[in-house]
């Protein structure tokens, strides 16, 4: 159950931080939580409305991260994501090598 809770956590942030997407996500997050169909209707006292708290936490929560990266970016600031790696100390995308060996096809 962990597992599936990180899943979509994970699947729910990378695709929200993808400008493509992001808007879409944001729609349908809120479709979800005005919606009458979830995965625990809100009739049901306390359980019904759990669901919803943990939606709504983390669409605030990214929202807000999206929000300060762009505030961040504006003043001239490195954003979070990149300032969390190199606290971290992971290479970014551009520090990367890969090499290649290729063979020609004839």
């Amino acid at each position: 159950m962990n597992n599936l809770i990180q899943s979509f956590y994970n699947w729910y942030r990378g695709t929200i931080r993808n400008p493509k997407y992001r808007w879409w996500l944001v729609l349908g997050t809120l479709a979800y939580l005005f919606s009458p169909i979830d995965i625990a209707p809100d009739f049901i006292p306390i359980v019904g409305w759990i669901d919803d708290a943990a939606i709504t936490a983390l669409l605030v929560s990214e929202v807000s991260q999206i929000f300060i990266d762009y505030v961040k970016l504006r003043q001239g600031q490195q954003p979070s994501d990149v300032a969390d790696n190199a606290a971290e100390g992971n290479k970014s995308v551009d520090d990367t090598v890969v090499e290649v060996k290729a063979v020609s096809v004839e």
